[in-house]
């Protein structure tokens, strides 16, 4: 689905990624771990192709094509889908258009969708004027559900989400993942053999793990990818040693390129 080779990017003129490595199949969901400012939120806007973030070195192709240099309407269009941590306030523009939007000429129900994330009662109002933290994910989630990308990128999706929001959010990713209608319903053995949808998600606090089947997870410093490893194998490292760790692991590796260390 995604193939990222030797990546290298920029934001005004400081680099960020620095030769970056990162292969997800289809229907593979991939947890990117590590501490603010290692360049997580760089690799999803390169990928997603915002012009801020340029790429000096590299190549990156979805599904076969190379999409380096595609402008972003263009990904949107093949397949990918994002969630921002903090999307802009659109004012004049309703949300249900917006859905409409997003769905690209296919018909949608737009308040059948709203429905299952609790946001029909929204759907007038412009998008994002006046939405709490978890209001904001629903509307993400609600406009990703129209679009029904193949593959997703998610920026820290617990952020801003309080704990009565936290399984709605959750399941409905999930949702979007398994590409499934009775996705929340199925066993696990049937989520994995007909997942067709790849996602790409960033967590600081692992909490979407308890809704998402993930497959393979890496840990980012200083704009590179490290301890390849399971999920929640990474995640409980973290818990308790911390990100210090992984930077000792990191400085104690520096010599070679990076792409797996083990975590103890």
């Amino acid at each position: 689905m995604l193939e990222i080779r030797n990546l290298h990017v920029s934001v005004d003129g400081t680099s960020v990624l620095r030769g970056l490595d990162l292969t997800i199949q289809s229907g593979e969901t991939f947890i990117l771990f590590g501490p603010n400012g290692s360049g997580k939120t760089t690799l999803l806007m390169a990928v997603m192709g915002f012009g801020k973030y340029t790429v000096t070195a590299g190549t990156i192709v979805f599904k076969g094509r190379d999409i380096t240099r595609a402008p972003m309407y263009e990904r949107a269009r093949l397949g990918i889908g994002m969630s921002f941590q903090r999307p802009p306030t659109i004012h004049g523009l309703p949300t249900e258009l917006l859905v409409r939007m997003c769905a690209r000429g296919q018909k949608v129900d737009a308040q059948a969708l709203a429905r299952r994330v609790h946001f029909d009662s929204f759907l007038t109002r412009d998008v994002n004027a006046g939405f709490s933290g978890g209001e904001i994910k629903r509307s993400e989630l609600l406009q990703l559900m129209a679009q029904r990308p193949d593959m997703v990128l998610f920026d820290e999706p617990e952020s801003g989400v309080d704990l009565e929001n936290m399984s709605l959010v959750g399941n409905t990713v999930r949702y979007l993942l398994d590409g499934m209608p009775d996705a929340c319903q199925a066993t696990l053995h049937e989520r994995k053999r007909l997942r067709k949808t790849s996602g790409l998600i960033i967590t600081h606090t692992g909490h979407i793990l308890e809704y998402v089947t993930a497959d393979r997870a890496q840990v980012m410093y200083n704009g590179r990818l490290a301890c390849e490893a399971r999920p929640r194998e990474i995640l409980d490292h973290i818990a308790k040693y911390g990100y210090q760790e992984c930077l000792r692991c990191f400085a104690g590796n520096m010599a070679g390129k990076i792409l797996e260390v083990p975590l103890a």
